[in-house]
């Protein structure tokens, strides 16, 4: 009788012994964050062993060995009392040498009356009652409101929604004192400060510039002291803010124990483009009213009632470069109307300008595990001629919230493209550009404004400001929360809205 075998086999052929696809096993972003963990803390994780070595020692001191140490101590009195002079002298060297610190008291954003409110339709329906715009140029305007990302409820001054426009000196510095004393009324109130205490006061404002100054108007309304240190930054574009606290830093560094006051806005009213030149339209359809007040302080009394504390600032001018000096430029047209022409190259100019940027920002905000990864693809690149991507450093490890110039859709998302954030990231952005449009200056401080109106914000928290400007320039601040924001206490701008946000905005909104 034949032997009968078993139809399959007992180790079938298919069987492979390959290692398993780790990529597939193993989910990798935990092994990156180990990576970032392990170098960022590795000075700490090193150290520990050593702690518990000298604990381990210590913890075998017999009351025997104490007293030997203490007559050891006691008989050679002339050194102990050398050493501690030392250590008393350096202490108060580096107490007295490390700079003061700059805090955020308290900001305040202006919020106009619905009496301003300007829908897209009121929009173009004021646009073609000036009857200044062709019908092309009508068109134009509809196309880029449609694909602005700006709602329905902006704001712009009386003298441009006036039928027909007024636009004046005298209606020009109404709208100032209208942003600048809102802001100022609102920010007295809520740090219950005394407008007499203020020893630097700090206006910007790019395209209006009357005499006497806006920082004059300031002073005087508010009878501010004789003493005081102020300054009126014009023609810096919506960059601006951030080198008033740039400057306003400085100086508090100069006088100890004062507060700094900075005002960010922009003036509509004479800056209307009412000519058919497609370059300067852009600027009708992105602009609208608002401002901003920031009280700084360098008096440590003052850190525990501060939201934030200045941790970084880094200026970046590429004005030397002629593509970028004329990309954003105030000039006449053919026929004689004042505009702001914005050049095609703007995009390109503004992530050229962000690029050296963040090349100097990365360094002192950038965990080491970043850093590290970004030098050696560099030298991979530049030394060893290898074909690497560049690395581009996760800024999500540094920051926690992002406050990016609510210029218009396009810079937003180039921006969310270049950094990699999320939508969660670049929401107050985006709903700011809603709800207040192009605020120049300001725009980043309501983006603020909304980030605590959210909750979001929790103590230790960073938050990164970026800004745009003419010239042209890209700035950077750099803020730490000193505590928890509860949008409960807090009177902004947002909160009586906040509720209905965020919304969903589409790529092209039909009018």
């Amino acid at each position: 009788m034949s032997e009968s075998y078993p139809s399959t086999p007992l180790i079938p052929k298919s069987t492979s012994y390959k290692l398993p696809d780790f990529k597939q096993s193993v989910k990798l972003k935990y092994v990156k964050l180990g990576y970032h963990y392990l170098i960022t803390h590795g000075m700490y994780i090193f150290l520990t062993p050593l702690a518990v070595v000298i604990a381990a020692q210590l913890s075998t001191f017999s009351l025997q060995d104490l007293h030997d140490l203490w007559d050891h101590l006691r008989f050679n009195l002339i050194s102990v009392i050398l050493c501690s002079a030392l250590l008393v002298f350096f202490s108060t060297l580096y107490f007295l040498t490390r700079p003061r610190p700059v805090f955020l008291v308290d900001f305040s954003c202006y919020k106009p009356d619905d009496a301003r409110k300007c829908t897209r339709q009121i929009f173009m329906e004021r646009s073609r009652l000036t009857g200044t715009f062709t019908e092309e140029n009508l068109e134009f305007q509809r196309k880029i409101l449609e694909r602005s990302g700006l709602g329905e409820s902006t704001y712009l001054p009386e003298a441009v929604l006036r039928v027909p426009p007024n636009p004046c000196m005298a209606e020009a510095r109404k709208e100032a004192e209208t942003v600048m004393f809102g802001a100022l009324d609102q920010l007295f109130e809520k740090t219950c400060l005394k407008p007499k205490d203020i020893g630097i006061l700090i206006v910007n404002c790019s395209l209006f510039n009357p005499t006497p100054s806006l920082s004059a108007m300031v002073i005087n309304h508010y009878n501010l002291r004789g003493n005081i240190i102020s300054y009126n930054l014009g023609g810096m574009g919506c960059s601006a803010g951030l080198i008033s606290i740039d400057l306003a830093k400085d100086l508090l560094l100069a006088h100890p124990n004062s507060y700094a006051l900075v005002i960010s806005m922009e003036n509509i009213t004479l800056n209307w483009y009412f000519g058919n030149e497609r370059s300067m339209l852009v600027s009708n359809c992105l602009f609208r009213m608002g401002g901003a007040a920031i009280l700084l302080s360098n008096k440590r009394s003052d850190g525990w009632r501060s939201k934030y504390r200045l941790v970084q600032t880094v200026r970046t001018h590429k004005g030397a470069d002629d593509k970028c000096f004329t990309c954003v430029t105030q000039k006449e047209d053919s026929t004689g109307r004042i505009g702001v022409s914005l050049s095609k190259d703007l995009m390109a100019v503004a992530g050229d300008a962000l690029k050296t940027n963040i090349t100097t920002l990365g360094p002192l905000v950038l965990p080491m595990s970043e850093q590290l990864l970004f030098f050696a693809t560099l030298v991979a690149r530049k030394l060893f001629k290898m074909k690497v991507k560049p690395y581009i450093p996760d800024f999500k490890l540094a920051f926690e919230h992002f406050c990016i110039h609510a210029g218009g859709r396009a810079v937003l998302d180039e921006l969310e493209k270049n950094l990699q954030l999320s939508d969660w990231h670049m929401e107050p952005s985006r709903m700011t550009l809603y709800r207040f449009g192009n605020t120049s200056s300001s725009s980043l401080w309501y983006e603020l404004a909304y980030t605590e109106a959210k909750g979001r914000v929790r103590k230790g928290d960073r938050t990164w400001q970026i800004a745009f400007g003419s010239g042209f320039k890209c700035n950077s601040a750099v803020w730490k929360a000193l505590r928890t924001i509860n949008p409960a206490k807090e009177k902004n701008p947002w909160m009586d809205e906040i509720h209905q946000f965020p919304v969903d905005v589409p790529k092209v909104s039909a009018i």
